[in-house]
C-alpha cells in the first residue's frame, strides 16, 4: 500500500497542528486584566486553553510517529500484533498504530 498521500496529509495536519499550538502558547503568554473579576474568568479560560494545548502537542506527538513510521516503512503495521492495518482505518486515522481488532 502506498503511504504518499497519507503522508502529505500528515505533514499538513502537522503543519496545522503546530500552528494552533503556536498560538495557543500566544494566548496562555499575554497579559491579564487588572480588575479582580475579569482575572476570575480569564484564569478559567487559561485552564482551558492549557488542556486544548495538551491535547494538541499529543496529537502533534502521533502525527511525528506516524511520520516517523512511514520513512521507518513499517507505517500500516498493527503495533500489537503484526498484521496490516486497514487502509480505510489508516485513512479515518493516519495516526493509528493499531488495526481495528486490537485497538478495541
Amino acid at each position: 500500500m502506498a503511504h504518499e498521500a497519507l503522508r502529505a496529509e500528515l505533514e499538513q495536519r502537522l503543519a496545522m497542528l503546530q500552528a494552533r499550538l503556536a498560538s495557543i502558547k500566544h494566548e496562555v503568554t499575554r497579559e491579564h486584566s487588572g480588575d479582580s473579576a475579569e482575572q476570575a474568568q480569564e484564569r478559567e479560560n487559561d485552564e482551558v486553553v492549557d488542556a486544548i494545548g495538551n491535547e494538541t502537542a499529543q496529537s502533534i506527538r502521533g502525527v511525528q510517529a506516524a511520520l516517523e513510521r512511514i520513512a521507518a516503512g513499517t507505517y500500516g503495521i498493527c503495533d500489537n500484533c503484526g498484521q496490516d492495518i486497514a487502509e480505510a482505518r489508516l485513512r479515518a486515522v493516519p495516526e493509528a498504530t493499531r488495526c481495528v481488532n486490537c485497538a478495541q
